[in-house]
């Protein structure tokens, strides 16, 4: 979304036999790299389920869990939310 030099990007659930374009099952959040620092918007509770659920997210969305605080390891389906202390 957004406009020419101005993009604004949605974080989405996309089934994986769906065209590239198609239609999103779920928008848990977006990331806006126009404002300082860049915003990283996502709900925390429905990353970590569609995570437990199998979703595999890409190395870009990867980044950007990271940058909000939702831990992804390795393992399939293994996330989880940051310490209290962390």
């Amino acid at each position: 979304t957004g406009a020419k030099h101005n993009a604004h990007f949605r974080v989405v659930i996309m089934d994986q036999h769906k065209p590239r374009d198609g239609r999103a099952v779920e928008e848990i959040g977006y990331y806006d790299p126009n404002t300082d620092p860049a915003t990283v918007q996502i709900n925390k509770d429905r990353a970590l389920y569609w995570l437990m659920t199998g979703a595999v997210p890409t190395d870009t969305v990867n980044h950007l869990f990271k940058r909000a605080g939702i831990v992804v390891s390795k393992d399939a389906g293994d996330a989880a939310a940051p310490e209290a202390g962390q």
